[in-house]
């Protein structure tokens, strides 16, 4: 019978070494979700990042969870967030320095690269209009595929938050996608 993801967490204040099978069981889905939120060539940093973070505060996870999944996205969620500001800060650094240079910031070049990457224009403008608590809101539905509930608990949000805050994004991302639903277009347009 395989461990619950619970039952690794609680082994591995034991023994350190069992923490890894949690890695190797969501490390790849983390690692899915972040390269598409801030692109590949910053994932793995955010990804180990996350699962340090994770090991770190391993000895307070509710272990009445048997699965660390919606857990682990609200580290990395909270790890993407600490990577954009820090990109903010240096290329509002790199502004200043070489202002001939002026940089785009970098949650919009990643907004871009996202469009082209098949998103198509027009959702991701509509994502870039979206407060930042919005966007992760909307992406770890549709991206990540949480429940409600799961996404109430990787966000620390009470359940109904999470949905008056997805009923609001859904309905901004409507208007400017027209009549189309973002988490019903089909999963090609997301990747």
């Amino acid at each position: 019978m395989t461990a619950t993801d619970a039952e690794l967490i609680r082994r591995s204040l034991r023994s350190a070494e069992d923490f890894a099978a949690l890695f190797d069981r969501h490390g790849d889905e983390i690692h899915r979700y972040v390269a598409r939120r801030i692109g590949p060539e910053h994932a793995e940093d955010v990804v180990a990042d996350t699962f340090l973070v994770a090991f770190r505060k391993r000895a307070v996870y509710d272990t009445g969870r048997a699965d660390a999944r919606p857990w682990l996205y609200g580290i990395a969620t909270h790890a993407i967030r600490d990577h954009l500001r820090g990109e903010r800060r240096r290329a509002g650094l790199l502004a200043r320095v070489l202002p001939s240079r002026a940089q785009e910031p970098f949650d919009e070049r990643s907004l871009a690269r996202v469009a082209a990457a098949g998103l198509g224009p027009r959702l991701a403008a509509a994502l870039r209009r979206l407060s930042p608590a919005e966007r992760d809101l909307l992406l770890l539905i549709a991206w990540a595929d949480l429940s409600y509930e799961e996404a109430a608990a990787a966000l620390g949000l009470p359940v109904g938050t999470v949905r008056s805050r997805l009923h609001r994004a859904r309905r901004k991302a409507r208007r400017e996608l027209g009549d189309t639903d973002p988490l019903t277009i089909g999963e090609e347009s997301w990747a």
